[in-house]
């Protein structure tokens, strides 16, 4: 072979090393919590917090591969759970729904969880089935919101398609739940996008939240649109740049949001729309990044000024200090979509908040999170265990505190 060669393989090999990050060692996931009574009740049914997160040997300590794979293949062996469709006509003439999960064995309590799935995702979604399977294997009554336009078989109704900040829809499904269940705990549940819509829910003062509600969690979300998405001086423009590959998500991203606009131009996109809207289809189906898409569709449809008012209203970072209910959140310092530099803010909340706990782990990518095995994953990842342990640990902690008034006041 001729040195060329020779070196071609070994500069191959390099990169793979390098991209793969196969020299990194399991580590324990790092906690922010300012409550140590609230902690050590989490603890209780959640251990695995404490333990090293041990990802796939060979490409598990990648966040980009551990993203990749979770967008493109999903869990392993994913099951797909047996459910009911809701069907809710809102006051806008929207068409909403969500699908309804019943446990699979019994639990001491009624509980429910309200799942709110990343962008433009459904209770279709992999990840979403694997988790709601595993819950249900464990007690737990789920519902899944289905995101407006998202779904292939339901068609929109109305002029508009779910958006970052809008928690009307998942408002009503929460009170759509707590009309057929009304004894049942509910523990509001979002991933990615979803997460930033459940805990903007939770912190808003101009709603009211049924008193069902017990907790929340929120997975790989980013806090704070303006900082994620649009450039400033400080070029803090995280995700409009190539570094980290982020602009090429960004891209995927935007172009499943336009499939759904276009899925439904007919409604969405009609003559009166667009003359009412200001509305340009060569400028929205041009979009390459969310910002131009949201400049184009969303902020006008809306009735936002800007963009930028646009995702300072969407972003939960704004509603995190009014928020009363206990919760966990968590992240991966290694998630191509969500650089760390963004979550400085929800370790300083966590840190400061009763109640509350941030985990945030080296390792997992966007909601991939696999863990065990050399090349091939244990089929359930070690995020679908964690959450349900969290579950159950809301749920020990509001029994707890709900004991503890009952001797206070006896």
């Amino acid at each position: 072979m001729s040195p060329a060669f020779l070196t071609a393989i070994a500069v191959i090999i390099c990169l793979l090393f390098r991209l793969l990050n196969v020299n990194s060692q399991p580590a324990k996931p790092y906690i922010w919590c300012s409550d140590g009574t609230f902690m050590d009740t989490i603890y209780k049914i959640a251990p695995l917090l404490r333990d090293p997160y041990v990802p796939t040997r060979l490409w598990g300590f990648s966040g980009h591969v551990q993203t990749i794979i979770h967008s493109i293949v999903g869990r392993v062996k994913c099951p797909w759970p047996l459910g009911e469709r809701i069907y809710l006509k809102l006051a806008d003439n929207s068409t909403l729904t969500y699908d309804l999960y019943q446990p699979l064995i019994e639990h001491e309590d009624d509980i429910t969880v309200a799942i709110c799935p990343g962008i433009g995702n459904t209770s279709e979604s992999v990840y979403i089935r694997t988790f709601v399977h595993y819950a249900q294997c464990h007690g737990y009554r789920c519902a899944v919101l289905n995101h407006i336009g998202a779904l292939q078989s339901v068609q929109v109704t109305s002029t508009r398609i779910f958006t970052y900040g809008h928690t009307g829809d998942y408002k009503d499904m929460v009170n759509s739940l707590t009309k057929k269940y009304p004894s049942t705990k509910i523990i509001a549940l979002g991933f990615s996008l979803g997460g930033n819509l459940v805990t903007k829910y939770m912190g808003e003062t101009d709603i009211k939240r049924p008193n069902t509600i017990i907790g929340g969690v929120s997975i790989c979300q980013g806090y704070n649109a303006v900082e994620a998405l649009l450039s400033c001086a400080r070029a803090t423009n995280w995700l409009l740049n190539w570094q980290n590959f982020r602009r090429f998500y960004l891209y995927v991203m935007t172009e499943n949001v336009k499939q759904i606009i276009m899925k439904h131009r007919q409604t969405l996109l009609s003559d009166d729309v667009k003359q009412r809207c200001k509305l340009n289809e060569r400028d929205i189906a041009a979009a390459a990044t969310l910002p131009e898409l949201d400049e184009a569709y969303t902020r006008r449809v809306h009735n936002f000024q800007s963009v930028t008012e646009l995702y300072k209203w969407s972003s939960c970072i704004n509603y995190l200090q009014n928020i009363e209910t206990p919760m966990v959140f968590f992240n991966a310092k290694d998630d191509p979509l969500v650089p760390v530099e963004l979550l400085k803010p929800i370790r300083e909340f966590a840190s400061e908040k009763s109640h509350t706990m941030y985990v945030e782990l080296a390792h997992g990518g966007h909601l991939g999170f696999y863990e065990g095995g050399l090349i091939y994953p244990n089929p359930v990842t070690w995020l679908d265990r964690a959450l349900v342990a969290v579950i159950g640990g809301l749920v020990l902690a509001h029994n707890d505190f709900h004991t503890k008034n009952q001797a206070a006041t006896a």
